[in-house]
């Protein structure tokens, strides 16, 4: 088979790059903002109960158990949550769904690379919106003509917060428009746009399990908003594949929205390992974005960041970096177990001389 067989479109494409994920023996992986830190107890427990004949079976098209579970824990109703296979899953049917309208999509130049990858999938015209010198989002950019806008939130791979006043600025002057606020990081230092979703029928709000509820490897995502536009996103599920959720997944899912006391200790874990770092590598001269994530966005002033990714990578340690022009000198670093951040820095004070 060659190229020629290909659909019209597909040579045109430019497709998402993930995150390494190397098979090293004493690796120190700090490149995909995966949590340091196992998933809850209960959820090992839930899948191996789930294990057995009933595995034969689909499991529940619309997964009900799982968005009761969501429903409950956010404080909403049934009908306004989707779920599906992680939150690229569901940022994709968003796409297809909420932004095909034949104008421009806004989103900020310095964002989750998925955005442009999915306009390109989808035909949608794309605009960047400049992040602030600060690397902010600057909501009074965003008073264009659109057909929905969408960022993180903490922003991906700045890890930078927008208050939930200005997000509620944003959905007032766009009240026609879908602004999809994706949350991947919010447990890590924000307050979720949720409790937003039932004064503003044009928000949707994305969060995934993949993150503060360490379960990326078991692919899970919801999206919360008003039931009209859930409705369109099951729509688009229904005609795509229909039984996206596997039983193990519901049942994991289920048992990690169940645990909240493991789930406040991971973060909180997380966050104080963020502080320590912070204050680390700006001993060691470093630049650091105020971040509210997982992960933090650095550069020396005396070391090109590509430089710095190579070194650690001698060392066995692994970090992002992008070729974006803007953070082409920085690095975006996983926070790790304090054990794992220790031999970063002891790595960075050997390279750094």
């Amino acid at each position: 088979m060659t190229q020629r067989l290909w659909s019209d479109f597909v040579s045109e494409l430019e497709p998402y790059v993930p995150g390494e994920q190397p098979r090293i023996d004493n690796l120190v992986k700090l490149n995909t903002n995966e949590n340091p830190y196992g998933p809850s107890p209960q959820v090992a427990e839930a899948i191996k109960a789930a294990l057995g004949d009933e595995l034969r079976l689909y499991p529940p098209p619309n997964a009900d158990r799982l968005k009761q579970a969501i429903a409950d824990y956010h404080q909403v109703a049934v009908n306004q949550v989707f779920v599906g296979n992680g939150s690229d899953e569901v940022l994709a049917h968003t796409f297809n769904g909420l932004f095909r309208h034949g104008k421009p999509l806004l989103f900020p130049d310095i964002t989750y690379s998925f955005y442009p990858v999915y306009c390109g999938l989808y035909e949608i015209e794309g605009c960047e919106i400049p992040l602030t010198d600060n690397f902010e989002i600057a909501v009074d950019d965003y008073l264009v003509p659109n057909g929905g806008i969408i960022f993180p939130n903490p922003n991906a791979p700045t890890g930078r917060l927008l208050s939930l006043d200005s997000i509620a600025s944003l959905l007032r002057r766009n009240s026609d428009s879908v602004v999809c606020v994706d949350e991947a990081y919010i447990d890590f230092g924000g307050e979720s746009a949720i409790s937003l979703v039932d004064a503003f029928d044009n928000l949707l709000v994305i969060q995934t399990l993949s993150k503060s509820r360490s379960l990326a490897g078991l692919r899970l995502g919801f999206a919360i908003g008003h039931p009209t536009l859930i409705e369109a996103l099951e729509r688009i599920k229904n005609s795509f594949n229909s039984y996206p959720v596997s039983r193990l997944a519901i049942a994991g899912g289920v048992a990690a929205f169940a645990d909240e006391d493991y789930f406040q200790k991971t973060c909180t874990a997380v966050i104080a390992s963020r502080v320590t770092l912070v204050d680390a590598f700006e001993k060691l001269g470093f630049e650091v974005i105020p971040s509210a994530a997982n992960f933090v966005l650095a550069r020396h002033p005396d070391y090109k960041g590509e430089y710095l990714m190579s070194a650690l990578r001698e060392r066995n340690i692994i970090v992002r970096h992008f070729g974006a022009e803007r953070i082409e000198q920085f690095l975006r670093i996983t926070v790790g177990t304090p054990q794992q951040n220790t031999l970063l820095l002891a790595a960075l004070k050997d390279i750094i001389v």
